[in-house]
């Protein structure tokens, strides 16, 4: 009898031993790794092959990344000012998902200073802490370390700093890969990683309208360890035609899509003997030039056609409810090509034809918002201005009346088409009003 409660017991021990210590691996860190197979580098995750199909999201809807079959996203700092890296981490962890987490390197067009060696130990303490922080955490892959550091940036030093914080991560975190992510790519800025960040596992590249000849550039700049694609979208404001008052033309929600797309299919997808994966820009929403220019949902939460185009290029299909697309946006007869000119006061009008996949109802929305004069640089904050009410004639549909604003000076005609079901399309088209 007493042989037989000792050994259930001790059976009751080992099985409470066995489930902790399974426990603690699901709570544990993800091993992480990059490994050259056949002349192809391939990155494992847990011990299984990985090919990111990600975004870059700061405060966008994890949730519907995961629904719409992304598997990874980035941040550019690992406390974004509404959540802690934890909590940004824990959500990753509760849809499945895994992170690259930006560590947050000061820029010298900021006006840090690489010669200063106290600053520089200071900043180098203060990454310290976060690593320690978050090393751990079962949804973390990569650490990027710093974003954009050579964006009008002189000073090369800054690459020694990046090279520490890399060397530190190794030393205390085995577990996960390093990289820093460059504006644009070329052989001078390659060299200058290869001599002064030999540590990081591997370099990734942030690229608008350029994007199809990044294979063409790796290959010129020699660099031959594996690399990833960590913004890329729409085009940029400064790719684009400007109007006469210098105001950068924007294109639609449709083209936008069909760009997205055709950049993927030709600069990521067939790559992947050196690409490990991308992650798109933005998943969200931001003001940059204007509200819709880079984030691929509005601010209302509606997902644009290019979220289609991401769930296609995730799953291979198109998801069961598909965006209307904007086939024509005029006003006055004229398109956002055309230098248009207004006068204070007067009535005009404008036209969107736009259609559904599915046959939805769609409703609009029209504004007219000044030009945006807080304009940041790389990404940095932009205010939106605001919309100028009173305008518009009637109830919105796709033909609209309004009156220029009474003030001269440049503006936008922004418009959306909803289709109901949580999709939108959009366009605007700059013009500018004399007396």
């Amino acid at each position: 009898m007493k042989k037989t409660i000792f050994l259930t017991l001790l059976s009751s021990l080992l099985l409470s031993c066995t489930s902790n210590t399974s426990q603690e691996k699901v709570q544990g860190p993800v091993k992480a790794e990059i490994k050259q197979e056949n002349g192809k580098y391939q990155l494992y995750v847990g011990g299984e092959p990985f090919w990111i199909k990600g975004a870059g999201l700061e405060f966008g809807n994890v949730e519907k990344l995961a629904e719409h079959g992304g598997n990874s996203f980035r941040t550019w700092r690992t406390d974004n000012g509404k959540e802690s890296g934890k909590e940004v981490l824990d959500r990753a962890q509760a849809n499945g998902l895994y992170v690259t987490m930006g560590i947050d390197v000061a820029r010298e067009r900021h006006g840090f200073d690489y010669n200063d060696e106290a600053a520089v130990a200071e900043q180098f303490e203060r990454i310290k802490k976060e690593i320690q922080l978050y090393k751990d955490h079962p949804a973390l892959i990569i650490w990027a370390i710093g974003n954009e550091l050579n964006l009008r940036a002189t000073n090369p030093k800054v690459w020694n700093a990046v090279n520490q914080i890399s060397e530190y991560i190794h030393e205390v975190d085995p577990n996960h890969l390093t990289t820093t992510t460059l504006a644009g790519i070329g052989k001078e800025l390659v060299d200058d990683i290869k001599e002064r960040v030999p540590d990081i596992d591997l370099l990734s590249i942030q690229m608008y309208a350029d994007l199809p000849n990044l294979p063409r550039y790796i290959e010129e700049s020699n660099w031959q360890k594996p690399y990833m694609v960590t913004e890329w979208g729409a085009t940029g404001h400064w790719e684009v035609p400007k109007t006469e008052w210098g105001a950068p033309i924007e294109l639609n929600s449709s083209a936008k899509a069909d760009a997205y797309l055709e950049r993927y299919q030709k600069a990521i997808e067939p790559h992947k003997d050196q690409c490990i994966g991308s992650y798109v820009f933005l998943w969200g929403q931001k003001q940059e030039r204007t509200p819709t220019w880079y984030g691929i949902f509005l601010e209302s939460g509606e997902e644009t056609e290019s979220v289609d185009v991401m769930h296609y290029i995730w799953n291979g299909e198109w998801p069961e409810n598909r965006t209307p697309s904007l086939d024509s946006f005029l006003l006055e007869g004229q398109t956002a090509y055309d230098n248009v000119y207004l006068e204070t006061g007067k009535s005009y009008t404008a036209q969107v034809a736009s259609t559904d996949p599915d046959g939805d109802a769609l409703e609009y929305k029209w504004e007219i918002m000044p030009e945006s004069k807080d304009l940041g640089d790389g990404g940095d904050f932009e205010s939106t201005p605001e919309a100028i009410p009173g305008l518009f004639e009637g109830e919105p549909a796709a033909e609209v009346t309004f009156k220029a604003p009474s003030e001269s000076g440049a503006y936008r005609l922004f418009v959306y088409v909803f289709d109901g079901k949580g999709h939108a399309a959009h366009a605007n088209i700059p013009f500018f009003v004399k007396d």
